[in-house]
């Protein structure tokens, strides 16, 4: 049965069947020799869940990205992560990147550009997005550790590099300060979150398409 999000019970290997009353809905499933990926991004949702990567630390990151953006997100990837995370990091935020996508359409009525700052504890992150059509990533964020658990904190880069190019948007991730690595990270995957659901959200007093060209 649908729960309140409008997700509904999956079995494995599924994308879950989000809800058909006209929320703002990408799915996306991807297989290759290193990765088998099913993703389902519900824009219009209240942050609900289902999570199953095989990187426990990307869930949690992706779970706070999803809380705060009030997304709705299914994923369920198999990957090589016997040799590292690297494939299945980089192919989810490839599926997530072409998910929102699709989500968005022509981006009619919506605000494009958002913006929040973030604070965890003793770090400050802050992440700018514009969904111009333009891919772009500016990534202003070094970390004290080379490793967060046993995640390798060089595949922040790559996560939000792939989701930029494939969601064609522009992105500025910038890490003002902070010592905790576990929290620096945290605090820009929030700052998605909430800079994200800044730029989707229809505005009553945009007509048409966001910019002077007509067309994103």
């Amino acid at each position: 049965m649908p729960n309140r999000s409008g997700c509904v019970s999956t079995k494995k290997g599924q994308v879950s069947d989000l809800s058909k009353t006209g929320n703002r809905v990408g799915k996306i499933t991807r297989k290759t020799r290193e990765t088998e990926i099913s993703l389902a991004l519900q824009v219009d949702g209240f942050g609900q869940t289902n999570l199953k990567t095989g990187v426990p630390f990307l869930e949690h990151m992706l779970d706070s990205f999803a809380k705060h953006g009030k997304f709705d997100l299914f994923v369920e990837a198999k990957g090589d992560t016997h040799i590292d995370d690297h494939h299945t990091v980089e192919d989810i935020a490839i599926c997530l990147g072409k998910a929102l996508r699709d989500a968005l359409g022509d981006k009619r009525g919506i605000r494009r550009y958002g913006n929040a700052f973030v604070p965890m504890d003793e770090t400050l992150g802050q992440v700018i997005v514009d969904l111009s059509n333009r891919p772009h990533l500016e990534f202003r964020a070094e970390f004290p550790r080379e490793k967060a658990g046993n995640f390798d904190t060089e595949l922040v880069h790559e996560f939000f590099w792939k989701l930029a190019l494939e969601a064609r948007i522009t992105l500025h991730v910038i890490l003002h300060y902070g010592q905790n690595t576990h929290h620096m990270i945290e605090a820009c995957f929030k700052a998605l979150g909430r800079a994200l659901d800044e730029a989707v959200q229809a505005d009553p007093r945009v007509q048409g398409i966001p910019s002077s060209k007509g067309v994103l």
